[in-house]
């Protein structure tokens, strides 16, 4: 009955068949629990109740079936721990417990069962340290899958007592120590998993096993990637067997080079070494390996050029050798790579042109040769490749102009062309219907913007700043939303769309025909005389003036100020309006309070969807400046990632008191400090669950990504000047939204008096433990200050712990607590919520961690001269989160 859409629960008749051996009702939609009166058929051989939705604890009546051969119950959402009768069942060959929801140390009384050649815990739930005498007490197994657990301890050397064992998969835990060498007598041994540990000690002799696993001459598969290996990478890996199909050294600390003989590995479909520090030239022998599909070389120290022998890997689908230090010439070879479908060989130093011949392989899907200093232009043949679908050449020193042939890769959904010298109009490219994001800044592009760019559908994003661009800027469609649309550093563009700030397009009136001609010189000269004496007039009026008005006191000035900041914004609202829409400010409508005012929650009569309020308590020294620093820092930005600034109100309550407040897009799931810090919120606000280790590396991406516009891509830079959890606020997707710029600087209008006038007057300076040290010796606010907090950001996401946490003090700090744990003790300090949530899904931890950890360290450096770039910080975090992904592959 395996394989049919049953539904409900196992009828409880069916175990009166007491006569019967094999019961599949495995691949169905079954729910309830396991009935307890299964242990009636004493008969049964076969049990196999995997992939259905079945619920709650084994019962212990499974004990009876002693007869029972095979149980599997994989793909559940059974739960608790595995009863103890399941000791009896010791005629068992074949035992899968994994993917359910099971919890507690792992069942010593399994390692009874002495007649198991298959044991499948994978992703099942258990913790506990490998029982060491596991190689005694189980000697038949050939299959043990134990990954995606939470085990910790050493590896049980006497697994090498196990003559029959085939496949040894333990990946995904905590296990630490060392690989035994004693592996080498595992004359059977077929596959080897232990990636996702915490193995090794990033030192010499971590790559011993290397050497006694040459005895295993079955070995298909060696996969120990991101751990914590260290020392030479050692040329017996060339000695392995040469039926060895995919090794994989990935994200550990292995220097040296890669070995001259590497080509006996003839079989290997894949080769992954990325993220170690791999020095010296690809070896000859490599391109001796013509079954290699899959190759990844990148971000090591390699060099020398591109061997032109990769073209003889006619079987290669993957070839990453980015972020490494190659140069020469891109080898025209490539392009005998038919069937090659991701290139990434950016971040080198390589030059010369793109070679024609990788225009001619047809099933190619990524292209990225970004951030290295190439020559000549994009070859027009780029139109033959019908299933590209990303094309990444940013910052390459391209020149040129675009081929009207970009406009045949149908397929096209990214493509990148910013930082290089292009010349000419945008070609016709409307036909790329599917594309989502499109980059052609900082070049030398003329002519205008197409109009059909605005009906793209699916446009997320699209940058045209710093060109030449001239002319009427499409007002329909897309670039309606100025949040994905860029056009800034044209200064020859026009348009409607306030967002945008440009100038308004002027029509010009036909000219006039020349009209009495025969004016006298007197006239003229009289008329020149009358509006010289006009003018001068003016002036002198003028002048009086902005004498009168410096005469003014600044308080005056403040308080009368005009609010023409906000008539870039919606129809502004009444106080009356927002009394009613929050129930009179009531406190069942307060959804949090900032450093100048209260937040509720509201849904007023022109919105569909509730919004949030914030309004100033202008009795709070600086409430006023910074209500209208935050009008005039979100009046012309538009981001995905910043809070949406929809209206203001500057009104009088009904008291007659001055009113102020801010209506922003509602953020359904809270502040990020929320998530971080839920046992400091009440009950009833508080998440219903943590925030996973890749959910944390999204916001932190998003969170970066925004100050990156904020900084680079602004009209002005923009210093956020209060980074911090509670000023990032997530929407129902976990989106992170940047909020709260009631002290954000616009730098080119920077006066440093007036800013520490303002901090003065504001009571503040930042926030304790985010803001940048420089700002408590009167350093005016920038770009670092705000990578400071970012970092100190990071750190607090990832340890979960504040800045101003009670253990911190003296000459412990935030960083030099974390600093001092990198990169070998990273999950002693890492947050727990994170270790529970993320390894139970097989998200990549140690070595990412520490790489995030280590981004923070390097963003909250003591002098502002020595912090990352915020582009490099994004840069670097979309390189980990992408090894998330990858080292599941």
């Amino acid at each position: 009955m395996s394989f049919n859409l049953l539904e409900g629960e196992i009828p409880v008749n069916l175990f009166n068949c007491s006569r019967l051996f094999d019961l599949e009702l495995d691949s169905n939609q079954l729910g309830g629990g396991v009935p307890s009166e299964l242990g009636s058929l004493t008969n049964l051989l076969y049990l196999y109740l995997g992939q259905n939705y079945l619920k709650g604890k084994l019962p212990a009546s499974l004990g009876n079936l002693t007869s029972l051969m095979q149980l599997s119950v994989t793909g559940n959402k059974l739960e608790g721990g595995i009863p103890n009768e399941v000791a009896r069942l010791n005629q068992m060959v074949l035992l899968t417990l994994s993917v359910n929801n099971f919890s507690g140390i792992f069942p010593p009384s399994i390692y009874n069962l002495s007649s198991l050649e298959m044991l499948n815990i994978f992703s099942a739930g258990f913790s506990g340290r490998p029982n060491p005498d596991i190689g005694t007490l189980l000697p038949n197994l050939q299959e043990l899958y134990m990954g995606n657990n939470h085990f910790t301890g050493a590896i049980p050397a006497t697994l090498s007592n196990i003559s029959t064992l085939e496949i040894l998969a333990m990946e995904y835990n905590n296990l630490t120590g060392v690989i035994p060498t004693s592996f080498g007598k595992l004359q059977n041994l077929e596959v080897l998993q232990l990636h996702e540990n915490s193995l090794g000690n990033h030192s010499f002799g971590d790559l011993k096993f290397i050497d006694a696993l040459s005895n295993c001459t079955q070995l298909l598969i060696l996969s120990v990637g991101f751990n914590r290996l260290g020392g030479e990478l050692p040329t017996s890996v060339a000695n392995l067997s040469t039926s060895l199909n995919e090794l994989k050294l990935q994200m550990n600390h292995i220097s040296g080079s890669i070995p001259h003989d590497i080509g006996n590995l003839i079989n290997l479909s894949k080769l992954v070494l990325y993220g170690n520090i791999l020095r010296g030239t690809l070896p000859n022998s490599l391109g001796m390996i013509l079954e290699l599909g899959y190759l990844s070389l990148d971000s090591n120290r390699l060099s020398g050029v591109i061997p032109s022998f990769i073209g003889n890997m006619t079987k290669l689908e993957t070839l990453y050798l980015n972020n490494n230090s190659f140069e020469g010439p891109i080898p025209p070879s490539l392009g005998n790579c038919r069937r090659l479908l991701y290139l990434y060989i950016g971040c080198n130093r390589l030059n010369g042109t793109i070679p024609r011949e990788i225009m001619q392989i047809s099933s190619i899907v990524h292209i990225y040769i970004e951030d290295t200093p190439l020559t000549g232009s994009l070859p027009n043949d780029v139109g033959r490749l019908q299933s590209l679908v990303i094309l990444s050449l940013a910052n390459t020193s391209l020149s040129g102009q675009l081929p009207q042939t970009l406009g045949k890769c149908l397929s096209m959904e990214e493509l990148y062309l910013q930082e290089n010298s292009f010349v000419g109009t945008i070609p016709d490219i409307r036909g790329l219907v599917g594309v989502r994001r499109l980059d052609f800044s900082k070049n030398n592009l003329t002519g205008s913007i197409p109009e059909y760019l605005a009906k793209f559908s699916k446009l997320e994003y699209l940058n045209l700043s710093i060109n030449n661009f001239k002319g009427r800027v499409p007002a329909e469609g897309k670039f309606q939303n100025s949040t994905i649309v860029l056009v800034y550093g044209n200064k020859n563009l026009c348009g409607d769309i306030k967002e945008l700030k440009l100038d308004p397009c002027i029509v010009h009136a036909p000219s006039m025909m020349k009209k009495h001609s025969s004016l006298s010189k007197k006239f003229v000269i009289g008329v020149c005389l009358g509006m010289s004496f006009l003018s001068l007039v003016f002036i002198v009026l003028l002048s009086l003036c902005w004498f009168m008005r410096r005469k003014k006191k600044k308080q005056q000035e403040t308080n009368n100020t005009n609010f023409s900041t906000l008539e870039v914004f919606h129809e502004k609202i009444s106080y009356g309006d927002l009394r009613n829409a929050t129930n009179g400010f009531s406190s069942s409508n307060c959804i949090g309070s900032g450093s100048f005012g209260t937040v509720f929650k509201a849904l007023l009569p022109a919105e569909k969807d509730v919004v949030a309020v914030k309004v100033l308590n202008l009795k709070r020294r600086g409430a006023m400046k910074s209500f209208l620093a935050e009008c005039e820092s979100l009046k012309d930005i538009r981001h995905r990632n910043l809070v949406k600034l929809l209206t203001a109100c500057s009104s009088i309550d009904y008291q007659g008191n001055e009113f102020r407040a801010l209506i922003y897009e509602f953020m359904p799931s809270g502040s990020l400090d929320m998530w971080l810090h839920p046992e400091e919120v009440e009950e009833i606000h508080r998440p219903s669950r943590t925030l996973t280790l890749l959910e944390r590396l999204d916001i932190a991406v998003d969170v970066a990504s925004v100050l990156e516009y904020l900084h680079v891509h602004c009209h002005e830079p923009i210093a956020h000047c209060d980074l911090k959890p509670s000023n990032i606020l997530l929407d129902d997707d976990l989106t992170a939204h940047l909020s709260d710029f009631g002290l954000a600087r616009l730098l080119l209008k920077f006066d440093q008096e007036s800013f520490l006038n303002y901090l003065s007057s504001a009571g503040v300076r930042g926030t304790i433990g985010y803001a940048a040290p420089e700002y408590g010796l009167g350093g005016q606010p920038s770009v670092h200050g705000d990578v400071y907090s970012f970092g100190v950001l990071l750190l607090e996401m990832f340890t979960g712990k504040r800045p101003t946490n009670e253990l911190f003090g003296g000459n412990l700090t935030l960083h030099s607590y974390t600093k001092s744990a990198l990169p070998e003790r990273v999950l002693d300090i890492a947050d727990k919520l994170i270790l529970h949530s993320g390894l139970r899904v097989g998200f990549p931890h140690a070595e990412c961690l520490a790489f995030v950890l280590e981004v923070g360290l390097r963003c909250c450096e003591e002098s502002p001269a020595n912090r990352l770039a915020i582009s490099q910080v994004v840069k670097d975090l979309n390189s980990i989160k992408e090894r998330f992904f990858r080292a599941r592959s």
